[in-house]
């Protein structure tokens, strides 16, 4: 049987921090990589066209759109022709090194067209030695029907999943992910999810967009394990460093979220857990409106109390001043 073309979708932006080592990685199992990127200005394009299987194209959206950037890696996968699996990671994500042994990669390649692939996400720690892994699976591997793809603006599906459709569900094979590995990154990506969130979706209480933003504090000492060594092995041997970290002091989100404060005013911001940063300082930096904090000392307080409290949210007592603080606005 012959077996499809594999292709990697990726959408990207300023992944200078790791787009080498995951074309590196990715370059092992794709017969194309398909790189979406949208106005990157940290040298992520000049990364990607080093790269032999790389098909570089332009996302000139000046929106977050996941659901158009998906579309636009698809459409562009199906210019390829014959069959064709797709895979669809993030920059910061590395299918485990075990694939190149494992009986589960052969399942896929020969999987009959429409089948879904999901894989299970192992969110690697600082440390690089221990991750976590959430009992979640996600639809990310498809083999191509030319199904259409429907998806949203934020944490989208990132392949056409049709009804009833087959799919495998691997075990063996994992993600890594390595957003985990620079926390200070992280913290910054996710102050600006929540800013996208209060301006998105207004109704939504400020404790839950807080609690789905800060997951990672909670994380129970008895789901953290140690990475198995054949999960980055093989890429050892293959020369490619899958335990240092490149860090910069300086993140995209953070410009982009003082410009949100710009534009819609730091009151509409006060309840989203994003003062931990000094914006007046940014501000200064960049010419921009000086930025105080506009909490009051009950929101600063209720923010210290969901810190607090995040790793007990589901103890009676939490649910209930939940209760009462969501009644109140909260």
């Amino acid at each position: 049987m012959n077996h499809p073309t594999v292709i990697c979708l990726t959408p990207v932006r300023n992944e200078a921090w790791i787009l080498e080592r995951f074309l590196k990685c990715a370059s092992l199992w794709a017969d194309y990589i398909i790189i979406a990127d949208q106005h990157s200005d940290d040298g992520s394009r000049e990364i990607a066209q080093r790269f032999e299987k790389v098909i570089l194209i332009d996302n000139s959206s000046q929106q977050y759109s996941e659901s158009d950037r998906q579309k636009l890696l698809i459409e562009e996968a199906r210019k390829i022709s014959g069959p064709r699996l797709l895979i669809t990671l993030d920059a910061d994500e590395f299918l485990t090194a075990n694939f190149m042994d494992s009986a589960e990669w052969l399942t896929v390649l020969n999987a009959p067209t429409g089948t879904v692939v999901k894989f299970q996400w192992a969110n690697i720690r600082p440390d690089m030695a221990t991750y976590w892994m959430p009992s979640t699976e996600f639809a990310w591997g498809f083999i191509d029907d030319g199904s259409e793809h429907v998806g949203t603006k934020i944490h989208s599906p990132r392949i056409p999943i049709p009804k009833n459709a087959n799919s495998i569900s691997l075990r063996d094979i994992r993600v890594l992910h390595y957003q985990y590995t620079d926390w200070e990154r992280m913290k910054s990506k996710h102050r600006w999810y929540q800013c996208w969130e209060r301006i998105n979706h207004p109704e939504r209480h400020a404790i839950d967009i807080y609690r789905q933003y800060h997951h990672m504090y909670a994380i129970p000492l008895n789901e953290i394990k140690v990475i198995p060594d054949d999960w980055k092995s093989e890429y050892d041997r293959q020369g490619i460093d899958m335990t240092s970290t490149c860090r910069t002091e300086k993140f995209r989100w953070d410009e982009e979220v003082l410009d949100l404060i710009q534009k819609y005013g730091a009151l509409k911001f006060k309840r989203e857990a994003i003062w931990d940063f000094d914006w007046s300082v940014l501000s200064e930096l960049t010419g921009s409106n000086s930025v105080r904090d506009p909490r009051s000392k009950l929101d600063r307080y209720l923010h210290h109390w969901l810190e607090r409290t995040q790793p007990d949210q589901d103890k009676l007592i939490v649910k209930a001043i939940t209760k009462i603080l969501r009644l109140l606005g909260w």
